[in-house]
């Protein structure tokens, strides 16, 4: 009877030194030749071929297949030098290894071969994968015409004949050998009718604007400097006359300021915000010019039809009228008791108000009228500035005036090409003169009256209707017209821009006054306002004697009775 075998797992030895069967040691097992006997004990029943995975059928032997486990598919027929016994038939049945037996004395091939671990190149995933490609040609195959690049696309006149080359690159207007898309110099201006442009050079202020501002404010400061971009007070005058050529604001050093509107002659004064009216002119006329002595005492007025008016400030009442001009008188300025007009023929008298033959001086030297006159503050020149473009500096030595004698102007400056109403001396350095042109110069020059020379020039947006220097800062600022309506402080000498009010006010700013501190400064406009700016701070108060005298004289700030009124 024939021994039928059990599976392998239910005759697993229990011995604790057992090893499983790995691939390597499977491999190197049947890679033996065992030799199988001849002959079989017959007290044990002979092992079956078929369920031995270590025997191989021979031909002739019967075969069975087995029922539980099938048969190795890489067994090969194979004849050996080692008897196996039933005991390792049985165990090699079994699939284990007995330590110490002949079965682990086996050269086994221990090591397999291991594949080396494939490197990932380690990327930041924050950072994305750069696209190295041409967005425009995304291939550079030279072969493509399609994507050929701008060097095969360059003329070359050695690949064909020159004369073609060159009549082509002349009808195409592209130069032999150079990219077609590259920067050049603008294109010639047009030969135009050369009056028509010149005419348009001169009216380019009143419509080109400068650039964008800096902020919304329409104010441009500078980094360390801040000023208020709305006037601290405005008072309205109704009636003032849109003029450019007028001076009808001016105020005094007791705190006083004076406006003319229309024939009337307004006082409002800054401590108590009192506004009084101070009189009329004649009929028939009306007031082109007012301006107050040195010590804030007496007003002068000129009036349209030539005459000149004093009036005193603490009685409110005429003094004199002192008459001999033809036409309007623009201007006005004082030293001491001399009244200086300038008038609308070009002459410049002046007037003594001490005496009754008033007339003491003319000056002569302007063929167009006279719109801006400043005496010196020690009163030893007078600069005045004409409808003719013209700055005369005239010497102030008053003498003895004879009929028909006449001065002339020490210097006479003709670089401005439009009005020159704005005329101003620099108080802390008396020998600089600023003068400013109107709209087709909107130049600002500064002179030295000792040689002549000229210093400085600044070309400004726009014409220059008035000019003040500050007393305490070396700085001076500037009013402006169309377009820019605005106030401008220049630093010097340097002339740099330092602070720009833009829209000022609603129309041209036509007259500024300083107050006595030199802090605050009175435009006057077109748009019938007059506003009031803290452009400047005051120094600090000294200590001792010279703060008291000061105290008592009442030279101090106007900024206390500015911001008392609401």
């Amino acid at each position: 009877m024939s021994h039928k075998p059990k599976t392998p797992s239910r005759h697993r030895s229990r011995s604790e030194a057992k090893t499983p069967l790995t691939p390597s040691l499977t491999a190197g097992l049947n890679s033996l030749s065992l030799a199988i006997p001849t002959q079989v004990s017959p007290s044990k029943p002979r092992a079956d071929a078929s369920f031995n995975p270590f025997l191989s059928s021979r031909p002739g032997s019967p075969t069975r297949r087995a029922t539980s486990r099938p048969a190795s598919p890489i067994k090969r027929a194979t004849s050996g030098a080692i008897q196996v016994s039933e005991s390792l038939q049985r165990q090699a049945s079994l699939g284990v290894i007995r330590k110490g037996g002949v079965e682990s004395r086996l050269d086994v091939i221990t090591r397999d071969y291991v594949p080396p671990p494939k490197s990932e190149k380690k990327r930041s995933k924050s950072q994305p994968t750069r696209d190295t490609r041409d967005r425009f040609i995304t291939t550079r195959d030279t072969t493509d015409e399609v994507t050929a690049t701008l060097d095969m696309m360059s003329l070359n006149p050695q690949s064909s004949s020159p004369g073609h080359t060159s009549r082509l690159a002349a009808a195409a207007g592209v130069p032999l050998n150079r990219r077609v898309l590259a920067y050049h110099e603008p294109p010639p201006a047009s030969s135009s009718d050369p009056l028509l442009a010149q005419a348009r050079e001169l009216v380019r202020p009143l419509y080109a604007r400068p650039g964008a501002l800096a902020t919304s404010t329409s104010t441009t400061t500078s980094k360390g400097r801040k000023i208020a971009t709305q006037p601290e007070r405005v008072l309205d005058a109704p009636g003032m006359v849109d003029d450019y050529y007028l001076n009808l604001v001016a105020w005094s050093s007791l705190n006083t300021l004076a406006v003319a509107l229309a024939e009337s002659t307004y006082l409002w004064r800054a401590d108590t915000g009192e506004v009084t009216q101070m009189g009329e002119a004649p009929e028939g006329t009306y007031v082109a010019s007012v301006d107050f002595s040195n010590d804030g005492q007496f007003l002068g007025v000129g009036l349209g039809m030539g005459a000149v008016e004093l009036w005193d400030i603490e009685t409110q009442t005429k003094l004199r009228t002192m008459g001999g001009h033809s036409t309007q008188v623009a201007c006005l300025s004082w030293h001491q008791h001399l009244l200086t007009s300038g008038c609308g023929d070009g002459s410049i008298w002046h007037h003594d108000v001490r005496v009754a033959r008033h007339k003491v001086g003319e000056l002569v030297g302007h063929q167009g009228e006279v719109c801006g006159l400043k005496w010196r503050s020690d009163g030893e020149l007078l600069a005045s500035g004409g409808n003719d473009n013209v700055v005369n500096v005239w010497d102030g030595r008053v003498g003895d005036v004879t009929p028909g004698s006449r001065s002339a102007a020490r210097w006479t400056k003709r670089n401005h090409v439009a009005a020159v109403k704005a005329i101003a001396w620099c108080p802390w350095q008396p020998a600089l003169l600023a003068s400013g042109g109107g709209t087709s110069d909107a130049t600002v020059h500064i002179w030295n009256t000792t040689t002549g020379a000229r210093l400085h020039s600044l070309t400004t947006p726009s014409q220059v209707t008035s000019i003040q220097w500050s007393p305490h800062k070396k700085e001076f600022l500037t009013t402006h017209g169309y377009p820019t309506n605005s106030l401008m402080i220049h630093a010097y000498p340097s002339m740099e821009r330092v602070v720009e009010i833009r829209d000022a006010h609603d129309s041209r700013v036509l007259w500024s006054a300083l107050g006595p501190g030199g802090d605050l400064v009175c435009t006057g406009a077109g748009d019938e306002n007059l506003k009031f700016w803290r452009v400047w701070e005051m120094p600090k108060p000294k200590k001792g004697k010279d703060a008291k005298e000061g105290s008592r004289m009442g030279t101090g700030s106007t900024s206390s009775g500015i911001l008392s009124i609401r």
